[in-house]
């Protein structure tokens, strides 16, 4: 199946998954996360206070991929995704899926990249080598818009290429096999795909090129408007744990209980987290992030995905995707 007809497959059930209400989260909530990804949030986490400060118990489901969420969240097994990446939410709502971005997650332009097998000793000057070989990508995901935006900006015809939808675990592991020339991930699974070869480009030079990365914490839209207190309330919690790891002065607790969280060694969390940054509640509501350029940023990743063929369409907007009233409410 090529790489359009899975996604159109994928949106095609998302739609019709959209269907389905959300009830209030009454007795449970269950909140989608990734594992080998260690966030602050994850030492609230831990430590029972989103469980305390919601008044509910919280049930946490580790996900492969941000499509994988949307799915979860259409069908009504999950309520809230944290670090949700922001090409499988517009993928999402491109196809109908009717999902509110309500606050930035995480920002790693260093984190999320595409890998090149050593052995063919291809770098930004002879790039254009990469047309006919195969690559495995995360279809969908920030890793998929990254890999798109690179190969366009060095002329690589992706057409020539052989695409494999994988998730990055399953990437990386084929991908010290030998069996792939280029591989695309994220986090843990990065790290070990860079075992095995070299980046295109650096973080650095990505955001040069426009090519942001960034994740999001997404909630259907219904259980939103239903929910205002407990997603307002659930932003809090994960701002305070945001706040206190920037602080810096708790780093050694949070640390040790992140990793172990995440199911990493803690000098891998740490190098993982020394990629990281998180905005602030003040921050995630200016003009940089949900007061305008989120909005303008899927659009134009829409548009990727609509000229590479991997999308039927976008929305001509997506500022009704964004519902910054949760984290107004948080920060007050």
């Amino acid at each position: 199946m090529t790489s359009r007809s899975k996604i159109c497959s994928a949106l095609a059930a998302m739609t019709l998954l959209g269907s389905v209400q959300m009830a209030a989260a009454e007795d449970e909530l269950t909140v989608a996360y990734f594992l080998e990804w260690p966030m602050p949030f994850q030492y609230a986490k831990v430590k029972g206070l989103y469980d305390e400060a919601l008044g509910v118990p919280v049930k946490w489901v580790s996900f492969d991929t941000g499509t994988a969420m949307s799915a979860a969240m259409a069908s009504g097994d999950v309520q809230i995704a944290v670090s949700q990446g922001v090409p499988p939410f517009v993928v999402a709502t491109s196809a109908g899926q009717d999902l509110k971005l309500t606050d930035v997650a995480v920002s790693y332009s260093d984190n999320d990249n595409c890998v090149v097998a050593e052995a063919l000793e291809i770098e930004k000057g002879n790039a254009k080598e990469l047309e006919g070989k195969k690559v495995g990508v995360p279809i969908g995901t920030a890793a998929h818009f990254g890999f798109l935006e690179q190969m366009k900006h060095f002329n690589v015809d992706i057409t020539t290429m052989e695409i494999v939808d994988m998730a990055p675990a399953d990437g990386a592991a084929a991908f010290a096999q030998g069996n792939l020339d280029m591989v695309c991930g994220w986090g843990g699974a990065l790290r070990r795909m860079k075992e095995h070869g070299n980046v295109l480009l650096t973080g650095a030079e990505k955001e040069e090129l426009g090519i942001l990365v960034f994740d999001a914490i997404t909630a259907p839209a219904d259980f939103v408007s239903e929910n205002p207190d407990m997603m307002a309330k659930f932003l809090k919690v994960t701002a305070d744990a945001n706040a206190k790891w920037n602080a810096g002065g708790d780093k050694a607790e949070m640390l040790a209980v992140i990793a172990k969280d995440a199911g990493m060694d803690p000098a891998d969390a740490e190098a993982s987290l020394a990629t990281f940054t998180f905005p602030s509640t003040e921050e995630a509501l200016s003009d940089k992030w949900l007061g305008g350029n989120v909005q303008s940023f899927m659009l134009g990743v829409a548009n990727v995905f609509l000229e590479a063929g991997s999308i039927p369409s976008a929305l001509e907007t997506y500022e009704t995707t964004v519902d910054a009233g949760p984290l107004t409410a948080a920060a007050q």
